[in-house]
């Protein structure tokens, strides 16, 4: 995989020089480039505990991320995955130590309880305080006589950072610090190894699979499970961390690896709450990127049992640039729709032939999603297969509410429903299709009258014509077609379907964004999805 970088060798440097630029003076460096880098608050006096955290670079924003007022005071940047050295761990204590001392935070990593360890014994020497903790949240292997340090380091960065801030002393805040570490509990799942720049990406984790238990340096896990779903992932994820809490309140912290979507983040903080741990949990950090493995595309969660007054260090205002803040959790609301946005529905009537006739469409739409999805990919943003079979999934559970027995009032609810299910531009032109269809149905039009007049309606608010690349290029000939046969209708919406993939420009639609050479050879797939409509129909 290719990366935005200049040098391997100088990717640290130059990212840290980077978050500096876009910390507006808030943050400053140690001289030392490029065997030192240490990055410390510019505000800094030495008149209360410094935090000093760090490890190796690739888990951003940790930790530069978390520099600042009521968070740490030095973060200490190792290569990729890296410790830093004990010179450069020792550069960031003798910097920021005053007469209150230092805490030292360190990952339970061999390199970095060294090298940290280290510069804690000069440190000393020199006549400082210094305190040293331990982070061992990753409950993943259990067996391990030495457990991980994982993103349950950031409850103790953000409850001792707000207890330094507050002028409390070394002692009680190393004290604070180890009953923190010793209630957190972190796990994480993924599903995909991470790329570590310069080097070959290791596919480890197979199509279909998930990772439960992998480390923050892409180590390996201790499972692969068949993934299923969002849901069925957090649930394995809980089941491990489920052992560890008690029944008291717990604070959870939702991380993103990496490469999760802000929308997956957020689909994953719905399954968290609703799990098993769900009502043991009153406080939320994130969803956010806080304790990355590069690009990672997976999430893991941190649980603390909350002690008093934790809850209020935990949100207590910081201006890092890392730290999402912690939300107490209360019932979601939901308001009512505005007058006007609650339909009037029609009377639901049953009428056999057409309930199955409407099922068969719809089935065909759903079976059709993938190739639909594959074919939108070519020339689009690769949703139309999902978009028509979502609508149709949504239309299925509100088929024994239609007025199935009445032509006029069907057309119009069929409008009404993909109105409200149906996203995109080509729900909004579909509802409207059939709002004007039912329109003219209710002035005695016949059912292929009715439906040009509503195509005619779409065109008009649309602005999309033949040749434009469109469904209409299927639709409109396959509705001329009609009274022909429904044979001859699915010809005509196939040949135009086909037609499309030799136009090299589109006039509507997404597709007009793209160049001639993105276009040719793929058939439009609004069309195409018409041309597999009708063909279905046709074999009715």
């Amino acid at each position: 995989m290719t990366h935005f970088m200049n040098r391997k060798e100088d990717l640290v440097t130059e990212a840290i020089d980077g978050a500096l630029i876009a910390a507006g003076g808030t943050l400053a460096r140690l001289d030392g480039y490029p065997h030192i880098r240490v990055v410390v608050r510019s505000d800094w006096t030495k008149t209360r505990v410094a935090l000093v955290s760090g490890g190796g670079s690739g888990h951003e924003p940790a930790h530069v991320g978390f520099v600042g007022k009521g968070m740490l005071t030095a973060a200490v940047c190792g290569d990729v995955f890296a410790s830093p050295s004990v010179d450069a761990v020792l550069a960031a204590i003798l910097a920021v130590t005053g007469p209150a001392g230092c805490l030292l935070i360190v990952k339970n990593y061999t390199g970095d309880r060294l090298n940290f360890g280290l510069a804690a014994e000069r440190a000393r020497a020199f006549g400082h305080k210094v305190e040293m903790v331990v982070v061992d949240d990753d409950v993943a292997l259990p067996d391990l006589p030495q457990a991980r340090g994982v993103a349950g380091t950031l409850f103790v960065h953000k409850i001792a950072g707000a207890l330094a801030e507050a002028g409390r002393d070394l002692d009680s805040i190393a004290a604070t610090a180890r009953r923190v570490i010793a209630t957190s509990h972190s796990i994480g799942m993924s599903l995909d190894t991470c790329t570590v720049p310069g080097s070959p990406k290791e596919h480890r984790i197979p199509a279909g699979k998930v990772e439960l238990g992998l480390g923050i340096h892409g180590e390996a896990g201790f499972e692969q499970i068949d993934y299923v779903d969002a849901r069925q992932a957090m649930v394995a994820v809980v089941d491990k961390l489920r052992g560890c809490m008690s029944d008291k309140p717990h604070v959870a912290l939702l991380n993103n690896l990496g490469a999760a979507s802000v929308l997956e983040m957020s689909v994953l903080a719905h399954e968290l709450i609703r799990s098993s741990i769900g009502e043991r949990i009153t406080w939320l950090i994130g969803p956010a990127a806080m304790m990355t493995s590069l690009d990672m595309h997976g999430f893991s969660v941190s649980v603390l049992e909350l002690d008093e007054g934790d809850a209020a260090l935990l949100a207590a205002p910081t201006p890092v640039a890392g730290w999402p803040g912690c939300t107490e959790l209360r019932p979601s609301r939901i308001l009512p729709l505005p007058d006007g946005l609650s339909p009037i529905k029609a009377m639901p009537s049953p009428h056999a032939p057409t309930r199955a006739f409407l099922l068969s469409c719809c089935e065909v739409l759903i079976g059709a999603e993938a190739a639909l999805n594959a074919l939108d990919a070519k020339s689009g943003d690769g949703d139309t297969g999902s978009t028509l079979a979502n609508a149709s999934r949504a239309l299925i559970s509100a088929l024994d509410a239609l007025p199935l027995a009445d032509p006029t009032q069907l057309y119009r609810a069929i409008g009404q429903e993909l109105s409200q299910t149906m996203g995109g531009s080509s729900g909004v032109l579909l509802a409207i299709f059939f709002a004007a269809a039912g329109d003219a149905s209710s002035s005695g039009l016949p059912m292929r009258e009715a439906l040009k007049a509503g195509l005619e309606r779409m065109q008009q608010i649309g602005g999309a014509m033949p040749g434009d690349r469109t469904m209409i290029d299927a639709l409109q000939p396959a509705l001329e077609a009609l009274d022909e046969s429904l044979a001859a209708a699915a010809a005509a919406a196939r040949k135009g379907a086909n037609h499309t993939a030799t136009l090299t420009r589109a006039k509507a639609g997404r597709s007009s964004y793209l160049n001639a050479d993105q276009l040719v050879g793929h058939n439009d797939p609004g069309a195409e999805a018409v041309a597999i409509l009708f063909e279905h129909l046709a074999r009715l």
